[in-house]
């Protein structure tokens, strides 16, 4: 784009942005320019929004006045931004979709309004549960948003949050999958079954994913199709909020996965082209494309999308009390070229400069700002493969203003070192520097596999050890074949090396605990529309003479160890002995000493390593009664 072809408003900032990074990138400390200028930027959008709006808690409490509001005398009023539309009506049930007997009236700034009075009994003029959709006509073509009305909660919330974990111990987990039944599972089956298990297992979050409605189940929840809806496939907007509500009174804390990177493109359910234009919420043309996802990309320098997506995080947190957010694809914000065929190598240049979508930052800079104001026990966590410095530092040193970011490297460590290395080969020293390799200062949540490695097309860290064995040899009523030994025990290590080595916070993926069977596969045609790996198979812990009652035993028992002496709270470990040729992994951290044996072979008696305090160290009887390492 040349210069001259700039708005008015953009202008002058590009130009600073051109001033900065190729007169003083190579001449300066690029990281300080870079810090002060985002924090400017920052500064002046946040002065902006409190100027135009009086603050920015009344500027995030927009999802109040627009949707479908219900007045004291129930009244209804309807309010939508819609800038590219020429007529906005709204059909449905109530007017037998009849489509232009209910117009809008156009407002300023691409606002437009409709009042419902009441019924003559006095109740509203549309019921419970009825089915309407909003018709936007512009130049372009006829667009349309279906919705669903739904009665305003009354659901009373009985318990207070938890106080914010020191250390954070992740349960990732999908409501629809909580089952070993092949069907969808509910928020009130997740409720029942499977927030006992989290606890009992020692994790004090759960984090959910898929909670934001979407169309396309087989999506995983990242094709969000309204940003203000909990998913109704598993239940109702109560059945969530008892949920939340029973999880705090178990001391635990919830977390959703936010997905504020792309939208679904679909026309009908979706917000594209929510208008009649390709541009209300999105950049207009390829740049409002991901081009692998096929998804919307959202215009982050748009003030009526910033005041839509920051008034989102208030609504889920107003309304369904989560405790934090886990921001999915950080990276596609961050940067014009959305990390496609980008290797990120920890050069500067690849975090300052022109690819950096500004606009974005920013808007990550506000929402942090914003949730960490409004709510101090707020949890963000920055889910980026890149390694943006300053990610998880405060937005006062020029950060982003994360709480946590994660270790996305280790479990792609994890999978190609089982899948191409040999036991008596692994290069210890490339692990141990996988599992360190993270900035100082910024904490990070690591984990040895997610939701990511448990997809079709690829094997959790139990498949990869033990495979088809698992079907046949997992009975402890026959003999421990030497597969499904070293499996057992490989997954025990690689785990617990993982939580008390990798970071300042852990994270393990529903299932993965007790080396869950099979692949996730959601229904599809290319499936017949099966469910059966689209679930859990919890029932495997509950039968005593499995193997899997062992590996969930020792999952309990490491994080109820961590839970004791509080070692992802600590600083960073100290590696003191890293023995390539007897495979052994020496490290202290949290007043423990950590010592792994990873010989295939070679059990070792006597064997001397340095400690900073003289003294005796017993071993742990937390990890004694499932582990021999």
């Amino acid at each position: 784009m040349r210069f001259d072809q700039l708005t008015d408003r953009n202008e002058a900032w590009v130009w600073n942005v051109f001033d900065l990074y190729f007169l003083f990138v190579y001449f300066c400390p690029a990281l300080y320019l870079c810090r002060d200028f985002r924090y400017k930027r920052f500064a002046e959008r946040l002065a902006q929004l409190e100027e135009a709006e009086g603050a920015f808690d009344y500027f995030t409490l927009s999802y109040r006045s627009f949707g479908i509001q219900r007045r004291s005398d129930n009244g209804l009023v309807l309010r939508e931004w819609a800038p590219g539309a020429e007529a906005v009506f709204l059909t449905g049930d109530f007017n037998s979709w009849e489509k232009q007997s209910h117009p809008f009236t156009q407002k300023e700034y691409g606002k437009w309004e409709l009042y419902l009075s009441p019924k003559v009994d006095k109740s509203p003029a549309i019921k419970h549960l009825t089915k309407l959709k909003v018709l936007n006509t512009s130049r372009h073509l006829m667009a349309s948003y279906n919705i669903c009305i739904i009665q305003c909660s009354l659901y009373q919330y009985k318990h207070l949050k938890p106080p914010r974990p020191s250390s954070l111990r992740i349960y990732e987990a999908h409501v629809g999958i909580s089952s070993p039944e092949e069907k969808i599972a509910s928020y009130r089956n997740f409720t029942r079954d499977v927030l006992p298990r989290i606890k009992d297992l020692g994790y004090n979050c759960v984090q959910l994913m898929a909670i934001m409605e979407h169309a396309y189940y087989a999506s995983f929840g990242y094709q969000v199709t309204n940003f203000f809806a909990a998913s109704s496939r598993f239940g109702t907007p109560d059945d969530l909020k008892h949920l939340v509500d029973t999880a705090h009174s178990m001391g635990i804390t919830v977390l959703l996965d936010m997905v504020h990177s792309h939208a679904s493109s679909n026309t009908e359910d979706g917000l594209n082209y929510f208008d009649g234009t390709d541009s209300c919420f999105f950049h207009g043309g390829s740049r409002g494309n991901h081009s692998l996802w096929g998804s919307r990309l959202f215009n982050y320098s748009s003030w009526e999308v910033v005041r839509f997506l920051l008034s989102n995080l208030r609504w889920w947190m107003e309304e369904y009390h989560f405790d934090g957010f886990r921001f999915d694809a950080v990276t596609s914000m961050l940067y014009h070229h959305h990390g496609i065929g980008t290797s990120f190598s920890g050069n500067y240049s690849e975090y300052f400069g022109i690819h950096v979508d500004e606009d974005a930052l920013v808007y990550l800079m506000l929402a942090n700002h914003i949730l960490h104001k409004l709510y101090p026990q707020c949890i963000t966590v920055a889910e980026d493969v890149s390694g943006m410095p300053g990610l998880c530092r405060s937005i006062e040193e020029g950060g982003l203003g994360f709480d946590y970011r994660l270790t996305m490297a280790v479990p792609d460590k994890w999978i190609q070192v089982l899948k191409e290395v040999r036991d008596e080969d692994w290069d210890l020293k490339n692990i141990v520097q996988t599992l360190t390799n993270r900035r100082r200062g910024e904490a990070s949540i690591t984990y040895a596999e997610s939701h990511d490695q448990a997809l079709v097309g690829d094997k959790s860290l139990a498949f990869w050890l033990m495979d088809k064995e698992m079907y046949t040899n997992m009975s402890a009523l026959t003999a421990m074949t030497p597969v499904i030994d070293r499996g057992i025990q490989l997954h025990k290590l690689i785990r617990l090396l993982t939580h008390s080595l990798g970071g300042e916070g852990y994270l393990n993926f529903m299932g993965n605990e007790f080396g869950h069977p099979e692949w996730l596969d959601f229904p599809r045609k290319g499936n017949n529309e099966s469910y059966h790996y689209a679930r859990r198979q919890f029932n495997l812990v509950d039968i005593e003479h499995l193997r899997y009652r062992q590996l969930y035993a020792f999952d309990r028992d490491m994080n109820l160890t961590e839970d004791k002496y509080g070692w992802l709270a600590a600083g960073q470990a100290a590696v003191t002995t890293l023995n390539q040729a007897d495979k052994v992994i020496v490290f202290e951290r949290s007043n423990l000493l950590f010592i792994f044996n990873f010989h295939p072979c070679n059990s070792y008696i006597d064997y001397r390593v340095a400690v900073e305090h003289a003294g005796k160290y017993p071993f742990t009887r937390a990890l004694q009664k499932t582990s021999t390492l």
